[in-house]
């Protein structure tokens, strides 16, 4: 199974070595801590069509100009750092020349088995190769990315010969010969980001230090590596270019076991508290402990994070929601506290989007503001410090307030390719995405949902008002008043949805009143209102003389928040202005002629046609307000912007776009679910499990080698976090609105409210738990639609459901 199979709730196993699924392992393997993350690629490879050894630093960012279709285009990718993975091997017997160096390609290789520990953050391969002559060598070998000291790494390998008796010889080192080239559509961009690379050596660590061609960055890497079981007869340093690699030859018995260990200190020069990166490399590398104790230390930050943020469901939806917790915690842990970096879309896993930070915060903070809202506060503080160049941004195109880039990477400006490869076809194309100025909205909502749940009323009343003010005073100035209709109308704009970026025919860019973008601006406008006049008077007459906001502008806010157009048509809610104008697709005929049509946007385009003429979406668009607002709070936008929106109006809403969409994307799923969940209860259940099957299973054809999707794996914890439970956290309840849900019903997780650590939240057999850990905390209000109860720090309440 080329997904590999959860062996047991806690690991996930691959029985066999299949090359064109490496791709799709390396990065369900990635192991990683939040500060870096390694793909879980074979130490005995370099890149090639089967393997990537890619390792990636949260952050770390260069850019480059490539040449493209007769135009110079620049591009800002996460680098991929110096390869510290290598450890090759291979057979010397009696006198006869050594043996081919080997590797998971090689003819020899008669057994192979992975195992990747999400309890314990590690990965262990075993390998055999025949020697041609009835004996074999077995090799076993343990990873693992230190979760408690961010710049450590090690690899324990152990070789056994069975049958035989000589010399083995080992290479092991650092390679800085690495380009960014793990996506093929990109490989016409310049990659190679690295320079100024030299190598070194001390008794039993080597060293490379290089820097990053245009931010400068420094990087460093040491290695030492340590043999015990074996007497070594040979052992020399190899400077080859831009590696170092330590040269070792042992003797091999079929008694005696050979351990390689190999520990890995990575630095660079944006880490604090150090001097000089090579110099802090050494040095760790010196005085890090042998491999048994940082396995030790290793688990033991891991026993913790899962203490705060396990998830228990049955079943394999139970065991995948554990895997994906597994990878959102590894490229977002509290080491991300320390940092000054956003949520890569595709994690630390790959190079897929560039390394950019969009959206995905979105479905990403949810579930780590009642965990870890310390990591959630600095992804947040990741926009504030970038909100001069959102600001720079808006008035650059004439308008006011804030416009955060759709891409975003070192420094804030817009990130967004200019010209996309359409691999069908082999053209490369204009991309407008960068007019998803809707990213404002998703950054606003960030804020909210984290000062609610945390009750964090500093961020709020400090960086959380700025970013507000700043964006909502963008969407009042981008709104322009229709006198006819007396509506206030937002032009030129691109959607969640993606595949529609224009009218048909028109010349420029840009869609008209989209719904969602529309209704989420007067959301922001409304919760800007309610901050400003929420703030402490000293706080807000500084805040006020700061951005020069007066009474005149907060009344233009509210008065915007309550007439933006929202477009219908036969019944339903809008994509946008004249979406219902557009034509049908013959779903049918695309899906037997092409089968998988989730990019549906690639095949027309192929075919010289656009799906901009077309009822057809990409993924959740309008329906992605009902993932970000309760039935009741959707409603009640719709009631403030003057318009009606009942049960009825919202299902007929619904079951239109359900035939209109591909599913182009892994979030797509996701909120379908989400809002199936509550609006049609008996589809939910499949979309929840074509969500978490996005990237265990590849569904989107071959995306995941490239990156696994964080926001689809966030997401699916948070719906079982939220979206079953209907949990908001607020500042003065938990409030509840489950949902039942049959294929899952039951279920359980810890949060963290306020001064409360580890809430404990089941679901039983209609029944649900609260359970509050003994501490000098007050007590917590929860509210369910028909009672509210009480729960003291160390006692438990049991609630039966309604319809229960």
């Amino acid at each position: 199974m080329t997904s590999g199979r959860p062996a047991t709730e806690w690991a996930w196993e691959y029985a066999g070595y299949q090359p064109a699924a490496e791709s799709l392992r390396e990065s369900l393997c990635t192991l990683g801590n939040g500060y870096f993350a390694t793909r879980g690629a074979a130490p005995e490879t370099v890149a090639d069509d089967t393997h990537y050894p890619g390792t990636y630093a949260a952050g770390c960012y260069n850019r480059l100009v490539s040449h493209v279709a007769g135009r110079q285009v620049e591009n800002e990718d996460m680098v991929n750092l110096p390869n510290w993975l290598p450890v090759r091997y291979r057979v010397r017997r009696d006198d006869a020349p050594p043996g081919p160096w080997l590797t998971p390609d090689s003819p020899a290789l008669t057994a192979f088995h992975q195992r990747l520990d999400l309890r314990q953050g590690t990965l262990t391969r075993r390998l055999r190769f025949a020697d041609g002559h009835g004996g074999h060598l077995d090799v076993e070998q343990h990873r693992l990315v230190h979760m408690g000291d961010p710049h450590l790494a090690a690899i324990r390998t152990v070789f056994r010969a069975h049958g035989w008796t000589g010399a083995l010889d080992i290479a092991c080192g650092l390679d800085g010969g690495v380009t960014n080239s793990g996506v093929a559509r990109y490989r016409q961009l310049a990659g190679r980001h690295l320079t100024h690379l030299h190598t070194g050596a001390d008794p039993d660590t080597v060293w490379l230090r290089c820097r990053t061609t245009e931010s400068e960055l420094r990087i460093a890497m040491a290695a030492r590596t340590r043999v015990s079981g074996g007497g070594v007869t040979r052992d020399r340093v190899e400077h080859e270019g831009p590696r170092v690699t330590r040269a070792l030859t042992v003797t091999l018995t079929p008694t005696r076991a050979v351990t390689l260990d190999k520990t890995v200190v990575l630095h660079t020069s944006r880490d604090p508290a150090i001097s000089d990166p090579l110099q802090a490399a050494v040095d760790g590398a010196r005085r890090a402990p042998r491999y048994v104790s940082l396995l030790g230390s290793h688990r033991a930050a891991w026993e913790h994070l899962w203490r705060r943020a396990d998830v228990h469901a049955p079943g394999d939806a139970g065991r995948v929601l554990r895997l994906h917790l597994f990878h959102v915690l590894q490229t977002l842990s509290p080491h991300t506290a320390e940092l000054d970096v956003g949520v890569p879309a595709r994690g630390l896993h790959g190079e897929a989007y560039h390394g950019h930070v969009f959206w995905d915060e979105l479905f990403v903070l949810p579930y780590l503001n009642l965990h870890f809202p310390e990591v959630s506060r600095a992804l947040l503080t990741y926009r504030h410090r970038r909100l001069p160049a959102a600001c720079r941004a808006a008035a650059e195109a004439g308008r006011a307030g804030a416009r955060y880039p759709w891409q975003s990477g070192s420094d804030g400006r817009e990130e967004t390719q200019t010209l996309h490869l359409n691999p069908r076809s082999g053209r490369w194309l204009p991309d407008h995405s960068c007019r998803q100025y809707h990213v404002g909205s998703a950054i606003a909502y960030n804020v909210w949902q984290y000062c609610q749940a945390s009750g964090d009323t500093e961020f709020l009343y400090t960086k959380g008002a700025e970013m507000l003010l700043h964006i909502a005073r963008f969407w009042a100035d981008a709104a322009s008043y229709d006198a006819q209709r007396e509506r206030y109308h937002v032009r030129g704009v691109v959607g969640p949805d993606e595949y529609h970026d224009a009218y048909p025919g028109a010349a420029e860019p840009g869609l008209d009143d989209n719904t969602y973008t529309n209704v989420t601006a007067a959301w922001v406008l409304a919760r800007a209102l309610d901050t400003m006049r929420a703030l402490p008077e000293p706080r807000r007459r500084e805040l006020f003389e700061h951005t020069a906001l007066d009474s005149t502008e907060l009344e233009r806010w509210d008065e915007v928040s309550r007439r933006l157009h929202v477009p219908f048509h036969q019944g339903v809610i809008s994509q946008f202005d004249g979406y219902g104008a557009l034509a049908e697709l013959d779903w049918d005929g695309y899906r037997s002629r092409y089968g998988d049509i989730r990019r549906l946007d690639r095949i027309l385009e192929s075919e010289g046609d656009s799906v901009n003429h077309y009822q057809a979406s990409k993924q959740a668009d309008v329906l992605m307000l009902g993932y970000l607002f309760a039935p009741a709070e959707l409603a009640g936008l719709f009631d403030r912007l003057g318009y009606h929106l009942d049960d009825a109006g919202w299902q007929a809403t619904v079951d239109y776009y359900l035939r209109r969409t591909s599913h182009g994307s892994t979030l797509s799923g996701l909120v379908h679910a989400w809002v199936l969940a509550r609006a049609r209860r008996g589809d939910a259940w499949r979309y929840f499990q074509e969500a978490l099957a996005g990237d265990v299973a590849d569904l989107q054809g071959g995306t995941t080698g490239e990156g696994i999707h964080l926001g689809a794996m966030a997401g699916t914890l948070d719906l079982v976090q939220r979206g079953l439970t209907g949990l908001e956290a607020r500042e003065d309840a938990l409030r509840l609105d489950p949902v039942p849900l049959p294929e899952l019903s039951e279920y359980g997780f810890c949060v963290r409210f306020h001064d409360h650590w580890g809430v404990d939240l089941r679901v039983r057999s209609g029944r649900l738990c609260v359970s509050v850990p003994a501490s000098g905390a007050a007590p917590i209000a929860v509210r369910l639609a028909d009672r509210a109860v009480t729960v003291a720090p160390g006692d438990a309440h049991w609630l039966d459901l309604p319809g229960h």
